[in-house]
């Protein structure tokens, strides 16, 4: 099987050894409970209206569809699209064991280039999708194209520039934080961006939203992600094989005595297209 060249594997999921990992994955961290919390949270700040026909692209595994469906109601309708035929194949199943197969169709496309007649949709989102993309700012003017006058657009990102880990080795810690994320992603920081993005497109409008992402439980999918990054901090050559394992004991040993802290802000920014 040929293997993305990007070190960022979620730029071709598809293309990975297990592509069936990422499934397991974005659910995992969809039941997470402060992932609960601030995705609705962000919804919720988005308006979405019962009877709104909705599009979320970069849907993954059909999370966030899910909770719009919810929000929607029978009348409404949500679609989402994601270049991962993997995830959209688990999306569509997922839909059908939540009963809501009825309200969501999952169209398996690329989000730069949306094949949706302008005016389409009340609203189009994206959530934890623009920080993995080579050109965010194409994919927020597919959006505004196929979005209503009068419609919002929508978009929320982690800022890994804001994350903050109590770790005994604060050097290691930024070394290996720093490291990683400048080598994976085009702007770490991308999450406080997004305000400014969207009024520059001409979105009129525009509110923002911070939120925090925050663990003192080490929760299977805080440790998965810490596990991750270090490993890539590895094989990126941020840091020695020694150094991760001794990073990830010592955040072990944090939350066995009960001390362990890690948050991360998200930013989540909506602007209502010009009449």
């Amino acid at each position: 099987m040929r293997m993305s060249r990007h070190p960022d594997p979620f730029r071709a999921i598809d293309r990975q050894p297990d592509p069936g990992q990422f499934v397991q994955s974005l659910e995992a961290r969809g039941r997470t409970r402060s992932q609960t919390r601030l995705r609705r949270h962000f919804l919720k700040f988005v308006r979405v209206k019962p009877g709104s026909r909705v599009l979320e692209v970069g849907c993954g595994t059909g999370v966030v569809c899910r909770d719009l469906a919810q929000m929607v109601g029978p009348r409404g309708r949500v679609v989402g699209v994601d270049p991962s035929r993997t995830l959209i194949q688990a999306a569509r199943r997922l839909a059908r064991e939540h009963g809501l197969d009825r309200r969501i169709r999952f169209v398996a496309g690329d989000g730069a280039r949306l094949r949706f007649r302008d005016g389409t949709f009340d609203g189009a989102l994206a959530v934890t999708v623009l920080l993995h993309v080579p050109n965010p700012q194409a994919i927020v003017k597919e959006m505004i194209r196929v979005t209503c006058p009068g419609g919002v657009v929508g978009v929320q990102d982690q800022d890994w520039g804001t994350q903050a880990l109590d770790h005994p080795d604060r050097a290691l810690t930024r070394r290996l934080f720093e490291g990683y994320t400048q080598k994976i992603y085009n702007d770490p920081w991308s999450g406080r961006t997004l305000f400014g993005m969207l009024r520059r497109l001409g979105l009129q409008h525009v509110r923002l939203i911070t939120d925090v992402y925050q663990d003192t439980r080490l929760d299977p999918w805080t440790w998965s992600t810490l596990e991750r990054r270090a490993a890539g901090a590895v094989k990126l050559g941020v840091v020695s094989e020694r150094a991760a394992r001794r990073w990830l004991s010592a955040i072990k040993a944090q939350a066995e005595a009960g001390a362990f802290v890690f948050t991360v802000n998200f930013y989540g920014a909506v602007g209502v297209k010009p009449a």
